[in-house]
């Protein structure tokens, strides 16, 4: 029934009722009677056709005790009983449909927000269209406080998106010239140009809409409940009412049972909880498809992980380098990422971006030339370079040296490698690994905390590079080198045991994701068929956005199942109240209308969010979270050079002023950098992981490294004193290693530890070992 007729059903209940009673205080009984009876004779039609309807389809709805409620108070003159009877089916769905409503908020808010016009850019002159009119190559203009209609790339020099409806992160995203820009976003800054590259009927919000659709029209199972227990309700209820009346040959007392048994919590608790849930995950950026995906999903016992783009970035990232002495690693760095400049490879990309994160600034190279697959080459200051595979330098004619590599070469059994050769002579090595996402170990352990009996990871990929993901985020099996029906067959055998959710984002993982029980898509930059085979999607690009999905479908499937348990109850009691004389008939009613607001009030508590949903809390934009993080980058490389100095040690003659040099950065940067994080940051961060003292492992690592370093001084000043100089280099050597592992380590806990505090926190970390 649609909403605003419920609402017009509702106001003529309440007009009748309300008139009757004033005719009743009047004198006017008789007439208040047929004013009462009016007013329940339409309900008595709506609810009658919903029975026909039941019973046409071959069931028996429990819409049958309200009908006979209304008619029997009719029937034994409880006018007003019957009119109360009616203002509590109307106001109950009329209650449905405004709790419904609050609960879809989020859902109504993401189709209310699509775009109807663009503006199109034609020379200088700007052109009102309708956004279906929108085609690829485009260039549009989007004003301040519009929403993009299309998906495309920045074409002006930057962009602010408020893109909290579509992910539920409240902070604006700046994009720069070039950026991807996803449709749905809204302009939280000034105007921009935007060249489509697609339609808008193709864009991502297109597809969120139509994901977003079918999450409203679904229905879940447990919404069915009432048709399910129908038939054994009724049987009771008709014995209770009749016993009553044979008892006591009061048929008075039967009315009030029927008055009393309507079961609106067992109609409508279930559907607003659930629907409760699936806007409550909506604002978290996670589209559920209806109520029996977000149920099913409340089931889940194992998950089970696709590799690359879900529990890794996808994109390759520097793990580890060696260099030949003479040249350095930092200078071979600058060398490659300098040539890596004119390639669009991925390991070129992430040879860059580790050169940028550096501060290192690039040369342009010359020459260029690139061999698809191979590598490329170039001219950078005067040096002939090729970076590329070992086998592409060995056709170019030069061998790979054995020696300053090998400790590169250890790494590169789950990785793969870049080579540099500078003038005919290999040079240096890189190290490329897709490390996890810097969120996903945190993920894992929350779903074990929500009872996952079984975590793992199914991918195509090597077996070589599957492995190390495994073991650093613990997971209880990893399936390498599978096909998609190999795929398929692994999620089957799982499901045959326990009820089974499946996470992935290419196109190979879409029959996975439909085979599952329920397949989470990752959606923000996954593939559409992904998308399309997922029952969840996920419209952040984070892993953690899984548990957390899972914490609401519990919270919200138990939340549903105890509002019915406590409605039906308390009309239990009330059934036995009315049976044993205690209730009239017009007494029930009202008893059972306070019933139903309970039952509804405490579903719609599946709105807020439960203890166990992994709902990162965010710092004070004072923290300094995202600064700090920002400065690891400089600290990694201070791991490099404790490395290179320690290597150094006896193999070079004169190391004094590296040392020296080395232990004022650290004093400089290090240790200030420590400080103020002990000062500011730590304090705020634990009082939101709480506990009794969550960062003292943190604290104490400093205070390790902080003893090192004054062992470093120490150990340098012993050195320059050549007596005491050959006692001194091997401790210093052991204390350089011992550093750089310590700092290492506590880079990767603390970034691990507050990472959930922030989403632009520090990018993924390979997981090979450094050289």
């Amino acid at each position: 029934m649609p909403t605003m007729r419920r609402y017009l059903l509702l106001g003529w209940v309440i007009a009748g009722l309300a008139m009757g009673g004033v005719l009743a205080l009047m004198g006017g009984h008789r007439t208040a009677a047929w004013v009462w009876s009016a007013a329940a004779a339409p309900v008595a039609l709506h609810v009658g056709l919903n029975l026909l309807r039941s019973l046409t389809g071959g069931r028996l709805g429990v819409d049958v005790i309200a009908f006979a409620a209304i008619l029997g108070a009719v029937a034994l003159g409880e006018a007003a009983a019957a009119a109360v009877i009616a203002l509590m089916v109307s106001g109950g769905e009329a209650l449905e449909a405004w709790a419904e409503g609050r609960a879809t908020r989020a859902l109504t808010d993401l189709m209310a927000r699509a775009p109807r016009r663009a503006a199109r850019l034609s020379g200088d002159a700007v052109e009102e269209i309708d956004v279906s009119a929108i085609r690829p190559g485009d260039l549009l203009l989007i004003r301040p406080g519009d929403t993009l209609p299309a998906d495309g790339l920045l074409v002006d020099a930057v962009a602010i998106l408020n893109e909290s409806m579509l992910t539920g992160e409240p902070l604006p995203v700046e994009i720069r010239q070039g950026g991807r820009l996803r449709s749905g976003g809204v302009n939280a800054g000034g105007a921009f140009r935007l060249r489509a590259e697609r339609e808008a009927a193709a864009s991502s919000y297109a597809a969120i809409l139509r994901l977003t659709e079918e999450a409203a029209a679904a229905r879940a199972p447990l919404t069915r409940l009432a048709d399910q227990w129908a038939l054994g309700f009724v049987a009771f209820t008709a014995a209770l009412s009749s016993a009553a009346w044979a008892l006591t040959g009061d048929p008075v007392r039967a009315l009030a049972v029927l008055v009393v048994a309507t079961p609106c919590p067992l109609i409508l608790a279930a559907p607003v909880a659930l629907v409760a849930g699936i806007g409550r995950a909506a604002r978290r950026g996670i589209v559920v498809k209806g109520g029996g995906a977000l149920e099913r999903l409340a089931r889940v016992r194992t998950v089970l992980f696709d590799k690359t783009g879900t529990l890794t970035p996808g994109q390759p990232r520097l793990a580890a380098e060696d260099a030949d002495p003479r040249i350095g690693r930092e200078a071979a760095l600058r060398l490659a990422a300098a040539l890596a400049q004119a390639s669009t490879h991925p390991v070129s990309s992430a040879l860059v971006a580790a050169a940028a994160a550096r501060g290192i600034a690039l040369p342009m190279p010359g020459a260029v030339a690139e061999v698809a697959g191979g590598g490329v080459s170039g001219v950078v200051e005067g040096h002939r370079l090729l970076l590329g595979s070992e086998g592409f330098l060995r056709r170019s004619g030069v061998e790979p040296q054995d020696g300053f590599g090998i400790n590169a070469q250890v790494a590169t059994a789950a990785s793969s490698v870049a080579w540099l050769a500078i003038d005919g002579q290999a040079s240096a090595v890189f190290v490329m690994a897709d490390g996890p996402r810097p969120e996903a170990p945190r993920a894992i352990r929350q779903l074990r905390a929500l009872g996952m009996r079984r975590v793992a990871m199914i991918t195509g990929d090597r077996a070589a590079a599957a492995a190390p993901i495994g073991r650093a985020l613990r997971l209880d099996e990893v399936r390498a080198e599978q096909e998609p029906a190999d795929k398929i067959a692994s999620v089957r055998a799982e499901a045959a045991r326990a009820p089974t959710a499946m996470v992935g984002d290419g196109i190979n993982d879409a029959p996975a994701l439909a085979a599952a029980d329920v397949g989470i898509a990752m959606g923000a930059h996954g593939t559409a068929a992904a998308s399309e085979a997922g029952d969840v999607v996920l419209l952040v690009d984070r892993v953690d956005r899984v548990p957390e999905a899972i914490a609401i479908a519990m919270r919200s499937r138990r939340v549903a199942l105890r509002a019915i348990g406590l409605g039906m109850g308390f009309s239990g009691l009330a059934m036995a109240a009315a049976a044993a004389g205690w209730l009239t008939p017009l007494a029930g009613a009202v008893v059972q209308e306070a019933i139903d607001i309970f039952a509804i009030l405490f579903a719609l508590t599946a709105l807020r969010p439960g203890p166990h949903e992994a709902v990162p809390a965010s710092l004070p934009a004072g923290s300094g979270l995202t600064e700090r993080l920002r400065e690891h980058g400089g600290l990694r490389q201070l791991t490099s050079t404790l490395r290179e100095t320690a290597e150094a040690i006896g193999t070079q003659p004169d190391m004094l002023p590296a040392l020296r040099a080395l232990e004022l950065k650290l004093r400089q940067d290090l240790l200030p950098h420590q400080s103020a994080e002990e000062a500011s940051l730590f304090p705020e961060a634990a009082e939101r992981l709480g506990g009794r003292d969550s960062m003292a492992p943190l604290i104490r690592m400093h205070a390790e490294i902080e003893g090192l370093v004054e062992q470093l001084g120490m150990l340098v000043r012993m050195a320059e004193r050549q007596e005491k100089r050959e006692a001194a280099l091997p401790e210093l050597r052991r204390t350089l290693f011992a550093l750089e592992a310590l700092l290492s380590l506590h880079l990767a806990m603390e970034e691990e530890m507050l990472e959930g505090f922030s989403d632009n926190s520090a990018p993924a970390r390979p997981v090979a070992a450094a050289a």
